[in-house]
């Protein structure tokens, strides 16, 4: 199998994550560097390391459901040694969040150390709705909500759509939206927002896949149910798709 894919089944990373590991020079098969993607591995006959560290396969697999605050950053690790995702959750088994929600945005975050599930649930092919709230600068004209579901240009000849709805005017000028999308590209409804004269001033992630935080506050966490964890398998198809590589 690729090597991504070795490292996501040991909880060290998605797919997209581990490309980056592997790029920095951070990871050894049978000691010997590797930098070059697309690399394939046996994981019977293989060593891998990771930051020097034997690296294997989790056994059991874990699904959480962070209420990610403000001011933490979406990755596993930071050389600035910034508060991460991963320092909130406290398992014996490594997870790494599923896709990534800026600094400053809060909300609906999934940890897994669940290779093949975090891979779809993150992939353009499987349509995976997210919903948003934005608090935004100015009041949103009809026009403008139009503009969002026909497609607002975020960079030279990036188009983006989204189900934009308001849900409340403010007095101080300001206007609650809701953002259903299904893609994820690097701050989308920020760029779709100041595309059209509206600054983002807070963002929260309000469902992921139809997981919601509930009565869960910021910085908690919570495993998902069995019936949650079946759902978001029957979402991808995980298991009913043959895996390339």
């Amino acid at each position: 199998m690729q090597l991504n894919r070795y490292l996501s089944l040991c909880g060290i990373a998605s797919r997209r994550q581990a490309n980056t590991l592997i790029q920095e020079g951070r990871v050894r098969v049978n000691g010997d560097p590797v930098t070059r993607l697309g690399v394939r591995v046996e994981p019977e006959r293989d060593a891998v390391t990771v930051d020097g560290k034997a690296v294997r396969p989790e056994t059991r697999k874990r699904y959480v459901l962070l209420n990610k605050p403000p001011d933490v950053l979406t990755t596993v690790s930071d050389d600035r040694g910034r508060r991460t995702v991963t320092d909130l959750v406290v398992l014996p088994e490594r997870v790494f969040p599923v896709g990534r929600l800026d600094h400053d945005t809060t909300g609906v975050l999934l940890l897994t150390n669940d290779g093949d599930l975090a891979y779809r649930l993150s992939h353009p092919r499987y349509e995976i709705q997210k919903v948003y709230c934005a608090t935004v600068i100015g009041e949103v004209a009809d026009s403008i909500l139009l503009k969002f579901r026909e497609g607002v240009e975020i960079d030279e000849g990036v188009f983006v759509k989204a189900d934009v709805r308001i849900l409340r005017r403010g007095r101080s000028g300001k206007t609650l939206l809701e953002f259903r999308i299904h893609e994820g590209k690097k701050r989308q409804i920020k760029r779709m927002c100041m595309a059209t004269g509206h600054r983002v001033v807070s963002l929260e992630r309000t469902c992921f896949a139809g997981l919601k935080t509930g009565p869960l506050k910021p910085g908690a966490w919570r495993e998902l149910t069995s019936t949650e964890v079946r759902r978001l398998k029957e979402l991808t198809g995980t298991g009913s798709i043959p895996h390339k590589g």
